[in-house]
């Protein structure tokens, strides 16, 4: 008695489950990767080492940020567009770099809201050897600080060094800022001496304009009789002691829009994923393929076969296929006389009799399958009249063998 061998299962070198997963994973990583690529510079800090909220330089504000947290809430950093709508005390701190066409557009945003408005006054260069620094060596000259105010208020920074040598701030006195920048002002909220301020209203809308940045900037707040007026200042234009917002689209942030960024936010969000859907379907309907695959065939086949397709097409295109049928009669009518030994001189009808007389039990005979071939009009009756003109001249000659 023989034992039959029995041949292992072959085995698949990785589950299809741990492939799944780990195609699934790469796929989700890639896309977290993609959205993280697109949204990243909206997130960086925005004017590393200048006149921006996030800078730790003497001309930066992260200090009073960090200020105001420590003695109240956290301040909200406006980013976007509609951050800037919000109803709360927003502080937009100019510096030179800063982009006009959003200043323009904050000032149209905040018509009716509470926003102060921080004039530049130095000029810096970043510290090579300090990341983030800056070194101040000069004011910023007269024309370029009034352009930015001019879009503000219709007012001039004041001509002259003022003599105040303190500024009361709430009924706390600090000692006046080098160079006091200020401006004219019968009503101030913070004097600078008599009809000058540094701290001045709008008429028509709730916006303030503090010309001294060095009131409440990082190299202010080194003082602690300033840092405290530091947060007198906020609390007067906030009377309700409520969260502050800081902004951040006059220093770039929020203004990066870019083709990747279009595809996934509304309203080309819905195409996106209408694709993506579209491309998992293609991809699930890949893996249930029915059958084995097709193998590559010649685009031109060897010998008798590329004559044969060859020949069709041409007769295809000339138009000439209806005269094939009582050819291919006439063609088969000759061969199936010399095949089956005909008499030699019979040609035509009475070649046709004597292929009928062939049949003994035929009810359709060579003549009628003959005529049949030659009145088909299309593909699918010359094949089927041909098919019968074989199969009669075949089963002729099995008779005969």
């Amino acid at each position: 008695m023989s034992a039959a061998t029995v041949e292992p299962a072959a085995q698949e070198p990785f589950n299809r489950r741990t492939l799944f997963w780990g195609i699934f994973a790469s796929l989700l990583a890639a896309a977290g990767f993609f959205l993280l690529s697109i949204y990243a510079p909206d997130f960086r800090q925005p004017g590393n080492g200048g006149a921006t909220p996030l800078s730790k330089s003497g001309v930066g504000y992260a200090g009073l940020a960090e200020w105001l947290r420590l003695t109240g809430e956290t301040p909200v950093l406006a980013r976007t567009e509609d951050d800037l709508g919000t109803d709360m005390l927003l502080i937009v701190t100019i510096s030179p770099e800063s982009d006009p066409a959003a200043l323009d557009h904050i000032l149209e945003l905040r018509q009716d809201l509470n926003t102060l408005f921080v004039l530049p006054k130095w000029q810096t260069l970043p510290l090579e050897e300090h990341e983030g620094w800056k070194m101040k060596f000069g004011r910023l000259p007269d024309p370029v600080v009034n352009q930015w105010l001019g879009r503000i208020a219709k007012t001039k920074i004041g001509v002259g060094q003022s003599k105040v040598r303190q500024l009361d701030i709430e009924g706390r006195f600090v000692t006046a800022p080098d160079e006091l920048q200020w401006v004219a002002d019968e009503d101030p909220i913070i004097a600078a001496g008599n009809d000058k301020a540094v701290l001045t209203e709008l008429e028509d809308k709730p916006f303030y304009i503090l010309t001294d940045p060095d009131l409440i900037n990082n190299a202010a707040l080194a003082d602690s009789t300033k840092a405290a007026a530091a947060l007198d200042l906020i609390a007067l234009l906030q009377p309700e002691n409520g969260q502050v917002m800081f902004d951040l689209t006059l220093h770039g942030a929020g203004r990066k829009y870019d083709l990747a960024k279009l595809l996934v936010e509304p309203p080309f969000l819905a195409l996106t994923l209408t694709i993506l859907a579209a491309a998992a379907l293609a991809f699930l309907h890949g893996l249930g393929r029915f059958g084995p695959p097709r193998a590559d065939q010649r685009a031109i086949a060897f010998g008798k076969r590329a004559l044969v397709d060859t020949t069709a097409m041409l007769l295809r295109r000339a138009g000439r296929l209806d005269e094939l049928g009582g050819r291919y009669a006439a063609l088969m009518r000759v061969r199936a006389g010399a095949l089956l030994g005909a008499p030699q001189g019979l040609q035509g009808e009475a070649l046709d009799r004597w292929l009928d007389s062939r049949d003994k039990d035929e009810v359709s005979g060579f003549t009628a399958r003959a005529q049949a071939a030659g009145a088909a009009k299309n593909l699918t009756q010359m094949h089927e009249a041909a098919e019968r003109l074989h199969d009669w001249t075949a089963r002729r000659l099995g008779e005969r063998r």
